[in-house]
């Protein structure tokens, strides 16, 4: 028997039905391909023109931009029933609740309707750079510059660890506009990745997320209108990254919950089935007591994220909040996917077996988003 979740408080019926098709879009589109894109680097890119076509991207952009005109809750079951079917390559929660949200929340009117509409179809991957080789969670003293020359930006620098880098068709980049200013000098700007002077660079390994794009971004002298500032005027880059990054913690926040649940599902199965001592593994004693915490780790994890998710959807999920849930749902779901793996024994280490490759994938978690100690912090300044 799988493991029994509670169903969420924010479900609805439209909500199931939106899980059935992702969940066979999933099986269908992802599990089959997994092997492949971790040799390849990279998903297909006609997958999201696929997913473009059964309505699963741009889900919370309103229909008047070619969105589905959902909320949190229909991006929140797409990622979890991905990240049940164990694959971690496709990069549609940056593309989806990230990106699409910065050109919604801070693009003019003109922009919204020429970019949005192709986030939704898929002809357009969305990517946002951050993160530089010398400046990991420290944004305020990032070195990529954006200097004004008449109608234009003029961008030079580099970027790293960049989700969709390979694919990305349109990339949300934080710059420096004035160099001196700290946190008040940070802007970001839309770069469309065909103007001359963007190039990219190698395509990473890593030690999961192996069939992910995470790719290193060149910008040399990328001449960009000036109208592709996000937001009325220079220097709200850093004020708008913090406005949209609960959203993105919220994001981590579920796709942990949701691998917790599938790993504890996966090693029920394997205990269950498989035979030691003339019994099988679930029966000792130290397997059962071990499913039970891992179970009841998820049941608490499920029960706070649901409160969050519940928080967004009524626009109340602070900052604090949302480094609650990332902090305390990745520091979770690593205790629990390891567990997990030691009771696969020798198997757990082979990556043919979906534990192992969800205990490499699941790393990155308390990393990526902001660390575990930059969430320690910021809930400590609220104290």
């Amino acid at each position: 028997m799988p493991l029994q979740i509670q169903k969420s408080s924010w479900s609805t019926t439209e909500l199931e039905d939106l899980r059935d098709l992702a969940r066979t879009f999933c099986q269908k589109e992802l599990v089959p391909n997994q092997e492949r894109w971790a040799a390849e680097k990279k998903v297909d890119r006609e997958l999201w023109t696929k997913a473009g076509g059964v309505g699963l991207l741009a889900l919370s952009i309103p229909e008047e931009y070619g969105g589905g005109g959902g909320t949190f809750a229909h991006e929140a079951v797409l990622y979890e029933e991905q990240a049940r079917s164990g694959d971690s390559a496709w990069g549609v929660t940056v593309h989806n609740g990230i990106v699409a949200h910065y050109i919604l929340e801070y693009a003019n009117e003109e922009q919204k309707r020429a970019w949005l509409p192709k986030f939704a179809s898929g002809e357009m991957v969305g990517a946002v750079a951050m993160t530089e080789p010398g400046t990991g969670s420290d944004l305020q003293n990032i070195k990529t510059r954006a200097v004004r020359d008449g109608d234009h930006y003029v961008i030079n620098g580099a970027k790293t660890f960049i989700t969709n880098g390979f694919h990305a068709d349109l990339v949300v980049v934080a710059v420096k506009t004035d160099p001196d200013a700290g946190a008040q000098g940070v802007s970001l700007i839309a770069v469309e990745t065909d103007t001359p002077g963007f190039s990219r660079g190698r395509v990473l390994d890593k030690i999961g997320l192996k069939g992910q794009d995470t790719a290193e971004l060149n910008f040399d002298d990328v001449r960009v209108p000036a109208a592709n500032l996000l937001g009325a005027q220079e220097g709200l880059g850093f004020i708008q990254l913090m406005q949209q990054l609960p959203q993105e913690r919220l994001i981590i926040a579920v796709t942990a919950v949701a691998g917790m649940e599938a790993a504890i599902d996966q090693t029920i199965a394997y205990t269950k089935d498989r035979q030691a001592f003339g019994r099988p593994v679930y029966n000792f004693q130290n397997t059962k007591f071990k499913l039970a915490e891992a179970a009841t780790e998820a049941a608490v994890s499920r029960a706070f994220l649901d409160q969050c998710i519940e928080r967004h959807l009524r626009k109340e999920l602070d900052v604090q909040g949302a480094a609650m849930a990332k902090l305390w749902t990745t520091e979770r779901v690593n205790k629990v996917v390891d567990d997990c793996l030691q009771l696969f024994g020798g198997y757990g280490y082979m990556t043919e077996y979906p534990i192992a490759r969800a205990w490499a994938d699941i790393r990155i978690s308390r990393i990526f988003g902001g660390t575990s100690e930059i969430m320690k912090e910021i809930i400590s300044r609220t104290l």
